[in-house]
Order: structure tokens, then sequence, then C-alpha cells
């Protein structure tokens, strides 16, 4: 039985992916961030795309406007969050996500800018 190819990643999904992958370390942007930046889409079509194909990428660098963990992947963010020294705040107990949340005034930025040498530069 022959192997199939992947099916092709859609224009506005590897767009996605690529402002993802270049948000810097210790860094994050919201999903409504990333369709802004974008120019299109909005903050449901970002995360529809994490969702998918976000597994290869820095999924944890997209996150939620209130600054909470990803639900069901809290631990997992949360180890890359200090990994990667992202600016973190206490948040109530009650919350369910195990007391931590994102500063989003201190950790939210924008993606790194292409290299020249960057063959994916225009």
């Amino acid at each position: 039985m022959p192997v199939s190819e992947p099916p092709e990643l859609p224009d506005y999904a590897e767009r996605v992916l690529e402002v993802t992958e270049r948000i810097p370390p210790g860094r994050v942007m919201t999903y409504g961030d990333v369709a802004e930046w974008l120019g299109e889409g909005g903050p449901r079509q970002v995360g529809r795309v994490m969702a998918l194909y976000g597994g290869a990428v820095p999924w944890w660098r997209v996150v939620r406007a209130d600054g909470r963990p990803l639900p069901g992947s809290e631990l997992r963010a949360l180890g890359h969050y200090r990994e990667e020294g992202t600016p973190l705040r206490e948040a109530g107990r009650s919350s369910g996500d195990h007391g931590l949340r994102l500063d989003m005034r201190r950790a939210r930025g924008a993606p790194a800018a292409r290299r020249a040498d960057d063959p994916g530069a225009p």
C-alpha cells in the first residue's frame, strides 16, 4: 500500500503557524493579536488553526486574552513558561489554572522580524 502524502496545510494556517514560530521565547501573543498581526481572521480562526495544527510550533506562546493557560494543558504550558522566563502572576486557586496566570502586561509581545537571509522573507 503506497504511503500517502499529508494533506497540504491551508494558507491561513501556514501564516498563523509562521507568526507563532516567530514569537520570541518568554513572550506571548493572544489569539486576537495573531489575527490582527495577519490582518485577517479573528481569535476563533486562530484558535482553530492552533487546535488542528499547532503541535509542531511553540503553541504555549499563543494564549487567551485573560492570561490563563490553555485548558487541559496548564501544567505543560506552565513548564514552558517557567523554562523561558515568561512573566507570571498569582491567580486565585479557585480559577482552575493551578494558581498561576501569565502577566499579560509584561509577557505580551510581537513576533520577531524576519532576517534578510530567511528563505521565507519577502
